[in-house]
């Protein structure tokens, strides 16, 4: 069996989280360890070889400033010091965890320096349709996995199923669903409760279900990357462009304004969604979805009035709900729903993407 050497980019709280559930990982099972030979941010680097449970000190002493060639040379050693000792065949994960907008372009250098990538990170399959085809070309060719479920659905397996659904011949006819968690408990609550829409925003950015800054999330671009995501996985070869997108964002509160700006005006949004909620009959809730229709390959994300009594008009909290039209299930979509968001998951979902790679090379 292959010794499964991984290096980590991004500590942040999916990358520590992820490192806890590795170390975890290792106590538990006996045939198969996941070496962690590596872990770094954007600047720093630690390198040694295990990663223990006091790595947080242990790089806030000792990591150094890197580039990818040093992770290079560092992965070489282990490879020749092994190949030396006739031990296990090598193998290499790069694990990218970041939030950067950058970061994806290293991954061709990446996987032709010979490591598999696992990512929990959406830039690299929403850049342009011909960097998502050079990216599949380098890894067939250099017969190396990619692993990103949690691009869609944090630890839900909804890329998984999408793409065994098409590759075994299904006819998908539409998929639609909630699938930001942030924006599920917003609406959630707000359809179901006597509350400002402002409060509710609030609320959800103080137990961390925003992003810092809360436009992000409303402004639907990232829903809307999700769709691109799975819309390439259905062999449709579309651009961020193509999709239609309702910014719930008003133009007086957009990126212009500081975040601080946003905040102290963040009273501005009531009136915008008091009128939406003032529209529902009494058996409507609001959803923000997601939707492609392979037929006339629209993509589209809006807020919507929808049914109470529907999978999307029943979630709770912070759940994503996912629903897949095809031919084989007719009228009644295959429904996939859980937490939508969380570093617990998405960490999980990402250590699933690990294992699963380690078990492809047996």
């Amino acid at each position: 069996m292959s010794q499964i050497n991984i290096v980590i980019f991004g500590i942040g709280n999916v990358g520590s989280t992820l490192i806890t559930q590795i170390t975890d990982f290792n106590k538990k099972t006996t045939n198969r360890k996941l070496n962690i030979f590596c872990i770094a941010n954007s600047k720093l680097a630690l390198f040694k070889d295990n990663v223990t449970s006091g790595w947080s000190s242990n790089f806030e002493t000792a990591a150094q400033p890197y580039t990818l060639d040093d992770i290079y040379a560092f992965a070489k050693t282990i490879k020749e010091q092994n190949d030396n000792e006739h031990t296990q065949e090598q193998e290499f994960v790069a694990v990218d965890v970041t939030a950067s907008a950058t970061f994806a372009n290293n991954y061709i250098d990446l996987v032709e320096h010979g490591f598999h990538i696992v990512t929990a990170n959406k830039v690299a399959n929403t850049l342009s349709y011909d960097f998502y085809k050079k990216l599949r070309a380098s890894l067939t060719l250099n017969k190396k996995k990619f692993g990103y479920e949690t691009n869609v659905g944090a630890g839900l397996p909804i890329i998984e199923t999408i793409k065994n659904l098409y590759e075994s011949g299904e006819e998908i006819h539409k998929i639609r669903g909630v699938f930001s968690g942030s924006l599920s408990y917003l609406f959630n609550n707000f359809s179901k409760e006597d509350k400002d829409f402002s409060d509710i925003l609030l609320e959800a950015d103080a137990l961390g279900l925003t992003e810092p800054d809360a436009r992000e999330d409303l402004s639907g671009k990232d829903v809307a990357r999700k769709l691109l995501i799975l819309s390439r996985e259905i062999g449709l070869a579309k651009e961020f462009r193509d999709v239609k997108i309702q910014s719930l964002v008003p133009k007086e509160l957009n990126g212009k304004t500081t975040l601080s700006q946003f905040r102290e005006s963040v009273k501005t949004l009531d009136t915008i969604f008091t009128e939406s909620k003032s529209k529902l009959s009494r058996h409507e809730v609001l959803r923000h979805v997601g939707e492609l229709n392979v037929k006339t390959q629209e993509l589209e994300v809006k807020l919507v009035q929808e049914s109470k009594f529907t999978a999307l008009g029943q979630t709770q909290g912070a759940d994503a709900v996912f629903e897949i039209y095809t031919a084989s299930y007719g009228d009644q979509p295959l429904v996939i729903q859980g937490a939508g968001a969380g570093k617990a998951v998405t960490a999980r979902g990402v250590l699933s993407d690990i294992i699963k790679i380690t078990q492809s090379l047996n």
